[in-house]
């Protein structure tokens, strides 16, 4: 059966929308996606970086100017990048991102953040014309790959993999809140018992405690010059028993010399009256 003539220029441009809407569709996105695991990419080269949340309104309006602009990106020799942050919480902690969403350039190894306007001929402009060179750069303690930052991105999966585990428990397992409270209550009360043990035994290893020994009493030719009042008294003591030694002794003495003389002149008194009789 033969189409009539008028419904030829129609069924037509649908056949072309319906054989072109898949190469529409499919077609390849110049937006990179950037993870926990390639972040590193971005030390190499200039990029520009989006951290957007699917919820975001203000991602979401941002997201045709930011495609646009990542198609001049091979012109510009910039790669254009974005981090979803609910599925990146570690890249999220590690760029302090705190507004949604934030753009960060990245050249050299050094990130800067872009607060301009946010249209594809701002960001084209960003680029080619480098006034990216007029904002000062994160300081190294703050950058990504600094160890401060690090641990910044592991307390923050850290916490995401709390939230996941307290949602398997409650939706899975069917536990209580409280009962999901409890559970991580004695986790970290177990935790915290181990890491104690744990540096304890650092701790001794590295500076290890020294028995006391009984000291011999010193000698008086080795005592200390903190010691010499006390010696000085033990010789004082030492020097008045000696004299309360030699004044007893002269007491002796003389108790013997007494009585002798005593003696020798009890005959002598009646040899006297017999001669004065």
């Amino acid at each position: 059966m033969a189409i009539p003539g008028s419904l030829v220029v129609p069924v037509t441009v649908l056949m072309l929308l319906l054989c072109g809407a898949p190469w529409t569709h499919g077609r390849r996105s110049d937006v990179r996606v950037i993870t926990d695991e390639n972040w590193k990419e971005l030390l190499e080269g200039e990029w520009m970086i989006e951290f957007y949340a699917p919820w975001c309104p203000a991602c979401q309006n941002l997201q045709p100017e930011w495609e646009s602009f990542a198609e001049w990106g091979e012109d510009l020799e910039v790669n254009v990048a974005k981090v979803d942050v609910t599925e990146q919480p570690g890249l999220s902690g590690r760029f302090i991102i705190t507004a949604l969403p934030t753009i960060y350039h990245c050249k050299g190894g050094e990130f800067r953040r872009y607060q301009g306007p946010r249209t594809k001929k701002d960001f084209i402009n960003f680029i080619s014309e480098k006034e990216w060179k007029s904002i000062e750069p994160v300081s190294s303690w703050f950058g990504p790959g600094s160890i401060l930052m690090s641990s910044m991105s592991a307390l923050f999966q850290l916490s995401m993999w709390i939230r996941t585990c307290h949602n398997y428990f409650i939706e899975d397992l069917g536990l209580p809140v409280w009962g999901s409270y409890a559970v991580f209550a004695l986790a970290t009360l177990l935790s915290g018992l181990l890491l104690g043990l744990c540096m304890i035994f650092v701790a001794d290893s590295l500076c290890p405690s020294k028995r006391r020994r009984a000291q011999p009493y010193p000698s008086k030719k080795l005592l200390p010059e903190s010691c010499q009042p006390l010696k000085k008294m033990e010789e004082e003591q030492e020097a008045d028993d000696e004299d309360a030694s030699e004044e007893e002794a002269e007491s002796k003495g003389r108790n013997k010399v007494f009585p002798q003389n005593a003696l020798r002149q009890r005959p002598v008194g009646p040899s006297l009256a017999t001669d004065k009789s």
